[in-house]
């Protein structure tokens, strides 16, 4: 779908997410795209299955996006299409003492998926020019220089057979209300509020910016970034089932070629 091409951040000017409705459906119905979300994750279940037997390439996806901009829901309801044999999941939370002995770009690193597998990053590398940024954790000449350093952290995973997949989960203001608000409502869901959610609402500009200018500085050819329309659940799982799909079979991924047997063994 050509519409899909329209979340595609390209390095021509500058990002404004004023352009971008998080509530866009590509005109689609919930029950049209619903019906259609099982076949996605098969295809992206047989293609993920082809990817581990063939052992040349890897898929790495990045989950970004503001407190309940669904994540998690991504993860459950799209990602889980994938064997958790050859797929990994990541959450990066506050660096511990042996990261930060490190530099920014060493516990990424380090998880991403190797051959044949398929990873998942639950926030990322992305932290340290975004959170860095606006809660001050380093001085701007610091964070500012990381914008290069991700580039060519990215562009050499890519030359190493790493395909590279980055959301942004584009949820407006008034629905990040919302969902804070049923989270509280639901016992269930009460445990993921806390008061640091409502003091980073406050700066919802500060991150909106932020997060304008690492998309727009790091979105390079080899590592593309796709601000996704998240505030219906349904539509999200969709498109973004339906990007990993084209991803994949973008991909060209191959079965090993057959070695014929010994005539002398027997089965």
């Amino acid at each position: 779908m050509k519409e899909i091409g329209e979340l595609l951040i390209r390095p021509t000017s500058g990002l404004n997410f004023s352009s971008f409705d998080p509530g866009n459906t590509f005109g689609r119905s919930q029950k049209e795209l619903d019906d259609e979300l099982p076949k996605l994750k098969s295809i992206m279940s047989k293609l993920q299955y082809k990817l581990y037997i063939e052992n040349e390439k890897s898929l790495l996806i990045v989950l970004q996006g503001m407190d309940a901009s669904g994540k998690d829901g991504t993860i459950r309801h799209v990602i889980s299409a994938f064997n958790p044999v050859s797929c990994s999941v990541q959450s990066f939370k506050i660096p511990t003492t042996e990261e930060l002995a490190h530099d920014f770009l060493w516990r990424i690193h380090k998880v991403v998926p190797r051959r044949g597998f398929v990873g998942v990053f639950n926030r990322s590398h992305y932290e340290d020019v975004v959170e860095a940024r606006v809660q001050k954790l380093v001085p701007k000449i610091v964070w500012s220089q990381r914008y290069d350093q991700i580039n060519q952290f990215e562009i050499m995973l890519a030359k190493n057979k790493v395909k590279i997949l980055k959301f942004f989960l584009h949820i407006s203001k008034q629905e990040q209300k919302e969902r804070l608000i049923d989270r509280l409502s639901h016992p269930e869901k009460r445990w993921k509020v806390n008061k640091e959610d409502y003091e980073k609402r406050k700066k919802w500009a500060q991150y909106m910016a932020a997060y304008a200018n690492a998309i727009f500085h790091c979105s390079v050819r080899e590592a593309p970034w796709y601000v996704i329309p998240a505030n219906k659940k349904w539509f999200r799982n969709w498109v973004i089932s339906k990007i990993i799909v084209n991803t994949l079979i973008e991909m060209k991924i191959k079965y090993p070629k057959f070695i014929p047997l010994d005539k002398k063994m027997k089965i």
